[in-house]
């Protein structure tokens, strides 16, 4: 299989499956000497993990990082950072009865097409449990980049949309609800539109926003390596993920010239930010903003027609532990995988 590794001169490779006996990952050209945060390496640990409140799923995990090389005395050494984070609480019974069947909108189809053999428990490899590894490596990118802020959010459920302009939210108050949104009152709408689906055996998706604040000018590449290219191509690597538009986006393409152009200040700046903080690929030192679309999840307690290994179309129902709304844990994962792409624009441009 291959397809592993993310990034250029901060390169990122995850290897292990949903109920193997670990993830992992290896962190290549972080440079050496960072004092690393371990708190906060962990929180954004669990911010991802699984059993985090009553609407997401119920799969408890410590989600623990045991690093084992590229440390030394609490710093980046320059080597290779090596980690794992153990599995500890797989039930793999509960994927027994899609051993020979096909679950409608998951990889199992394909997989078996393409390789001959899949781990049907939980999924394997094209689980969602993998991007646990990312976020380690997004912690450490973040670090690298301390002066640059990651700010990612709710800010849809469902028909449920937070229409605010990020400029007048308060980003502190994020982490005060379940579903991570920062506005109090959609988030408790949220919440409880994703117990209602919920409870009717069924799922949603969303939307999740991120900003990106005191980027220097210059990050990205013109031609093939567009900072906005390598930035969609983080987050629709993400599972589940369906669309990816920053700026203005998809509704850029309703306005004329000269409505959308952001006129220069003196220093530089524009007074409009429709670019998203990007021009030609690459930063203008504005905000960066985006949005990313998450479909439903595909494990749904209903049943519903699949398809087995001998071509019969069988009756099936969803079992396990699942997300009714997947995207309150998304959110420190589009935040990690920006922060990666970032440190690795950032050596490069070192490369000049």
């Amino acid at each position: 299989m291959a397809g592993n590794s993310f990034g250029t001169l901060y390169k990122v490779t995850t290897f292990g499956e949903s109920h193997g006996e670990a993830l992992g990952g290896i962190i290549d050209g972080c440079p050496p000497g960072i004092q690393l945060d371990f708190e906060a390496i962990e929180v954004d640990m669990a911010r991802r993990k699984p059993g985090q409140s009553a609407i997401v799923t119920q799969r408890k995990e410590p989600d623990a990082v045991q690093f084992l090389s590229g440390i030394f005395e609490g710093k980046t050494t320059g080597t290779p950072i090596g980690f794992i984070i153990p599995n500890t609480n797989q039930k793999s019974d509960d994927y027994s009865h899609i051993k020979d069947n096909y679950r409608p909108s998951h990889a199992d189809y394909v997989y078996d097409q393409k390789y001959g053999f899949r781990d049907y428990r939980g999924g394997g490899r094209s689980s969602a449990r993998e991007t646990a590894s990312r976020v380690v490596a997004g912690a450490i990118a973040k670090q690298m980049l301390p002066e640059i802020k990651i700010n990612a959010y709710v800010s849809s459920v469902g028909p449920i949309h937070l229409d605010t302009p990020y400029q007048e939210l308060d980003f502190s108050k994020i982490e005060s609800n379940p579903v991570r949104c920062p506005d109090e009152k959609s988030a408790a709408i949220m919440e409880e539109y994703i117990r209602d689906i919920r409870k009717q055996g069924d799922t949603v998706g969303g939307v999740v926003t991120c900003v990106i604040q005191n980027v220097p000018v210059g990050l990205g590449e013109p031609v093939f390596d567009k900072l906005h290219a390598e930035l969609g191509k983080a987050m629709l690597s993400i599972n589940a993920v369906k669309g990816f538009e920053y700026g203005s986006g998809f509704s850029g393409s309703e306005m004329k010239g000269s409505e959308h152009n952001d006129l220069y200040n003196p220093d530089g700046t524009t007074k409009t930010n429709l670019s998203g903080g990007i021009q030609g690929g690459i930063s203008n030192g504005m905000d960066i903003y985006f949005r990313v679309a998450f479909k439903p999840v595909a494990t749904i307690m209903q049943t519903q027609d699949s398809l087995d290994n001998k071509g019969n179309i069988t009756p099936m129902t969803g079992k396990g532990r699942h997300d009714p709304c997947v995207v309150p844990r998304a959110v420190p994962i589009v935040e990690a995988m920006a922060a990666i792409v970032l440190a690795d624009f950032y050596l490069i441009n070192k490369t000049y």
